[in-house]
């Protein structure tokens, strides 16, 4: 590992802090980049996500696509833990967190608008973000790729009748528009062009060319990594300061669900004989959550100044710190996972 990477965890601090620190000091400069947005996208955070994801999807051969079949089980973990345990878990945890026990100390009144927006986080699943927390656990790329667009396709249809049930409404306005676009500028465009600069590059000048060109975009991946976290708790830089006990109750059920979903993904995973490389990004995808269709949905349903928003946006801020520590766990814990094991085979 560089220097850089070595010490990844104090630059994250350090990130969080100055945006904390240059949203409270200049909100009018922050508001206009936050304004930056289509369907509450927003352009210049997507960019940067960009430079995130394209080094590992330059990893990816299509044509390896097909062998993604040999990790169905790694597959049907996140699946399980994605759709029938993340969301139902989040409104147990909010329940008793926010409903009851932190009730005290909340405002009168917004506990059930935070739960909601707890739930709606809970219920969609990360897409881009993913390719980077799997590329730094070297997780494996193939199945990575599948199990976004496969988790991309459910919630097209069971986001909407999820939350409903989970909040007990008749009906949910989803904001297709935020869905799909996210969709079409974190996944669809990237694979694009990821694929016919990879077509190039092993075209021209083969794959010591492409080694040369990954190994030149990793510290860019990292740095727009770091730049996307200055820019989040920017954006959210005079809420922190105006209500930090507010935030830092919310975000105590959503530490805890995090950590309770990747840990149960791990475990399956081994318990079913699932390789390590599969087993990672499976934890990492089980745990995260797509953040900007939750906010766009608590907004469109509860409004920009409720609970439900405010909660969301924890949400936010508390992904790439918590998913991080989650990376370094499953790095450290490898050689506990695997034992005489490699990857692509099962657990002996």
């Amino acid at each position: 590992m560089s220097f850089f990477e070595r010490y990844l965890t104090v630059w994250v601090l350090l990130c969080i802090v100055t945006g904390i620190a240059l949203g409270h000091a200049l909100p009018g400069l922050f508001g206009v980049i936050a304004a930056t947005e289509i369907a509450h996208v927003n352009l210049i955070v997507a960019a940067l996500i960009w430079l995130m994801i394209v080094p590992m999807l330059l990893k990816i051969d299509f044509a390896a696509l097909d062998s993604v079949r040999q990790h169905w089980k790694g597959v049907g973990v996140t699946l399980f833990i994605n759709w029938a345990v993340k969301p139902f878990s989040m409104a147990l945890l909010g329940t008793i967190f926010i409903g009851w026990l932190f009730a005290p100390w909340l405002p009168a009144g917004e506990g059930p608008s935070y739960i909601a927006g707890l739930i709606l986080l809970a219920a969609a699943p990360c897409t881009a973000m993913v390719f980077v927390w799997s590329n730094l656990c070297d997780g494996e790329p193939t199945y990575t790729l599948s199990q976004v667009a496969l988790n991309d396709v459910i919630m097209v249809f069971l986001f909407a009748p999820l939350v409903g049930l989970l909040l007990g409404v008749a009906s949910i306005t989803v904001p297709w528009d935020t869905l799909l676009i996210s969709v079409g500028l974190y996944i669809i465009v990237p694979v694009i062009v990821a694929q016919l600069l990879r077509r190039r590059v092993l075209a021209t000048g083969g794959q010591a060319v492409l080694d040369r060109l990954l190994a030149r975009l990793s510290p860019v991946s990292l740095v727009a990594l770091l730049a996307t976290l200055v820019l989040l708790f920017g954006f959210q830089g005079e809420a922190i300061m105006a209500q930090p006990l507010v935030i830092a109750l919310i975000a105590v059920p959503i530490l805890i669900q995090v950590y309770f979903n990747a840990g149960l993904a791990y475990w399956l995973s081994r318990r079913f004989g699932v390789a390590w490389c599969v087993a990672a990004p499976a934890a990492l995808i089980g745990a995260s959550n797509f953040f900007e269709l939750a906010v766009a949905a608590a907004i469109s349903l509860f409004g920009l100044k409720s609970g439900a928003a405010l909660a969301t946006v924890v949400g936010v801020l508390v992904e790439v710190p918590v998913m991080l520590s989650v990376v370094a766990i499953v790095k450290r814990t490898r050689g506990w996972y695997e034992k005489s094991s490699v990857c692509g085979g099962d657990l002996a």
